[in-house]
């Protein structure tokens, strides 16, 4: 699937272009683990309508490989020193123009499936020199010894696998391009043994408390907060959350400390890929003028799942890691009061084993209410998203979530904990809200089982009442969640750096 500007206008300036360097450790559809992913996949695309002059600099998986077998060699890099080896960067251009470099190290990066882990699961051993590698060689791009006749003015890193660029950059000390780091999940840190420093060839003197040392371990993330010029976060609600001591991670005093460099700006969603008026993957098109289609979604998912044919009775889904920060623990213990209220309910994901035997047994004991399907399926999420009457994501913590603005936008409103991004999108229904017209949703605030299922009751009675029910879905579905607006505010940070250096 293509990279897509998502629709967005391009920004009309009179100053020039802004060179940027994104670099990041992942990019949809290619290579994908998360929300990263998905944010590479669009936003740069997105950053380029606005007028600014991108480069993605990503490793060269072999899925990228294979996508772009014509990749051609711009530079060969030496040995950065430590432990680094020498690498290659490729070039390549996307069918929506976005161009790339690619990270050609073998030795590092030509591995099979997650960016991450190794088949048994566990983390790559030598992590900390690849994503040290993919650093140092964006800090080089930025700097004097760039071998590109193209340098950027702004290195935009993006978590922990490249938030050691601005330490590199920092500790050259001559003249650099500014940067900017992205936090997307802030309980990912890179953390690793200090005996690394010199491996990652880091000088000593990074070893201190204004450098990458953080109790005892050498973290990426901890350099990367200290060092870059501008820190981003995907929502402003979190951007507030990770300066308090609950949601931290042990950074909070470093980011209450830098917050007047901390913003929160709201990711967006691929509205091209994300279109229910034209998914390949709907049994019906519609939008929110005509929302006619949704029934068709619903009986085609309802037959996918095994669920009752029920046109009378609402269809709850899930499409998401099965994990207790997903908050979808509390879930199978409502199993009994969820099917007597009555609901059905559609979950598709993979996680913990202990979380998909419970929803396995939900199925098992409520069979044609209930519905598990372990693993992903890309098929399956559409329909989900387009089928279901409303979306469960009852978060302990979601630096921003995508899922509830797919299914916003695809007039399935979501049932929320009022967290993070699933705060600054998801507006709870009450008389108020509805009054104004901006109810899109329902939120709940306490992390439990009682407090998901009042939720829910909400809104099973909201959707007893047609009228109530098509105002939530069009307030929904009519909002831009697209990446125009987060791209302009962009833009701007980066002015602010480009201007500044």
């Amino acid at each position: 699937m293509p990279l897509t500007a998502n629709n967005t206008q391009a920004t009309t300036t009179t100053s020039p272009p802004i060179r940027i360097l994104f670099a990041t450790s992942e990019i949809a559809p290619w290579v994908k683990t998360g929300g990263l992913g998905d944010v590479a996949g669009a936003l740069p695309a997105a950053l380029s309508a606005a007028g600014m002059d991108v480069r993605i600099l990503v490793p060269a998986y072999p899925a990228l490989l294979r996508a772009f077998p014509k990749a051609r060699i711009v530079a060969k890099l030496a040995a950065p020193g430590g432990e680094l080896p020498a690498s290659k960067l490729r070039a390549a251009v996307t069918p929506d123009g976005t161009r790339l470099l690619l990270l050609d190290c073998p030795a590092l990066f030509d591995r099979p499936g997650n960016p991450y882990l190794g088949s048994d699961g566990k983390e790559w051993p030598d992590n900390a020199l690849r994503f040290a590698l993919l650093s140092r060689v964006a800090a080089l791009l930025g700097s004097q010894d760039n071998p590109l006749p193209w340098q950027p003015q702004v290195i935009h890193c993006n978590d922990w696998q490249t938030a050691l660029a601005p330490s590199y950059l920092h500790y050259d000390q001559r003249p650099h391009a500014a940067s900017v780091i992205t936090v997307h999940n802030l309980a990912f840190q890179g953390l690793f043994d200090p005996h690394l420093l010199g491996a990652l060839a880091l000088p000593l003197h990074a070893w201190a408390i204004d450098g990458v040392e953080f109790y005892g371990h050498l973290s990426f993330l901890k350099g990367g907060l200290q060092h870059a010029g501008q820190i981003t976060t995907v929502s402003p609600t979190y951007a507030r959350e990770i300066q308090t001591a609950d949601e931290g991670m042990g950074l909070d005093g470093l980011l209450r400390w830098r917050s007047d460099s901390l913003t929160g700006i709201l990711n967006g969603i691929d509205t091209d890929i994300w279109n229910p008026l034209s998914d390949r993957h709907l049994a019906a098109g519609f939008d929110a003028s005509d929302l006619a289609g949704k029934a068709a979604n619903k009986a085609a998912l309802q037959r996918r799942c095994g669920l009752a044919q029920r046109a009378d009775m609402p269809l709850l889904g899930v499409v998401s890691r099965l994990t207790e920060q997903k908050g979808l623990d509390l879930l199978p213990p409502l199993a009994a009061q969820l099917a007597s209220l009555p609901v059905q309910l559609a979950v598709l994901g993979s996680g913990s084993s202990e979380l998909e035997q419970a929803f396995a047994a939900m199925a098992k004991t409520y069979p044609g209410q209930f519905a598990v399907t372990i693993g992903f399926d890309e098929v399956g999420a559409h329909l989900i998203e387009a089928g279901a009457d409303m979306f469960l994501m009852p978060s302990r913590f979601e630096p921003c979530g995508l899922n509830q603005m797919y299914s916003l936008r695809y007039g399935t409103p979501p049932i929320v904990r009022a967290t993070g991004g699933l705060a600054d999108t998801v507006v709870d229904c009450t008389p108020l809200s509805l009054a104004a017209g901006n109810a899109n949703g329902f939120s709940f605030h306490e992390a439990s089982g009682d407090a998901l299922f009042a939720a829910i009751r909400r809104a099973v009675a909201a959707w007893g009442e047609p009228q109530t029910w098509r105002r939530l879905q069009k307030s929904g579905m009519t909002h831009d969640w697209s990446w125009s607006e987060p791209a302009s505010r962009y833009v701007v940070i980066y002015r602010q750096l480009s201007d500044s250096s």
